[in-house]
């Protein structure tokens, strides 16, 4: 028995007891993960397509430990200009082996209930006073001057509440994957806070010279 699933933004073909490299997973080394995102399930007998995902299947996995890939060399040049800039990258990967493979049955969230609607309360006879509103939020900065912030990612952060150098500085990069956990692509977020400190002082220059030795927000 095979399956074709979406795992971390991409898609393998897998089957039960097989190793999986796959960009980077939050989940911590130990724990297990799943994958409901089944495109094709294929039993030996039947082969079954989903439109797109097959519902109520998953993949079942254990995340064995998490590594990075082999070096690949990044070098730019410009043509008379005397511009040549070489770079080194290696890809956050974790390692994963396929538990189980269910065709039925996997768990999903159930749907909220309405909440009944309230009652009017009957008018009293003193109107109070009507509360003072609260004061406009402060204007949201530009977060796509961070080292790895995207468009998408910015959009996700601002909705989150997330809108300034200030704020971000202040969160903690593992509650930032949890926020933008649903933006497909690999996001290492552990030098966004420290950028967006450096951003929020005004330290452009300091800023820029780190972000010079980075890929993506991590170390080349």
């Amino acid at each position: 028995m095979y399956a074709i699933v979406e795992m971390a933004g991409q898609q393998f073909k897998v089957a039960k007891d097989q190793k999986v490299y796959v960009h980077r997973l939050q989940t911590e080394e130990g724990k297990k993960v799943t994958f409901d995102n089944v495109l094709l399930l294929d039993d030996g007998k039947n082969v079954t397509i989903g439109a797109p995902a097959i519902d109520g299947a998953a993949v079942e996995a254990k995340v064995i430990k998490h590594l990075r890939g082999d070096k690949v060399i990044v070098f730019h040049k410009k043509r008379r200009k005397g511009y040549r800039k070489k770079n080194g990258h290696r890809q956050s990967l974790t390692e994963i082996v396929i538990e189980s493979i269910v065709s039925s049955g996997a768990k999903k969230a159930a749907p909220k209930k309405e909440a009944a609607p309230k009652k009017e309360a009957a008018p009293k006879v003193a109107a109070k006073k009507a509360a003072p509103k609260k004061a406009a939020s402060a204007k949201a900065d530009d977060l796509k001057k961070i080292e790895g912030i995207g468009p998408k990612i910015a959009e996700t952060l601002t909705a989150a509440g997330i809108a300034t150098f200030a704020d971000l500085a202040k969160t903690k990069a593992e509650k930032i994957s949890e926020v933008i956990s649903d933006v497909r692509g690999n996001h290492v977020t552990d030098t966004w806070p420290a950028q967006a400190k450096l951003a929020a002082e005004g330290k452009w220059d300091e800023l820029k010279k780190w972000q010079d030795e980075l890929d993506g927000g991590k170390p080349a």
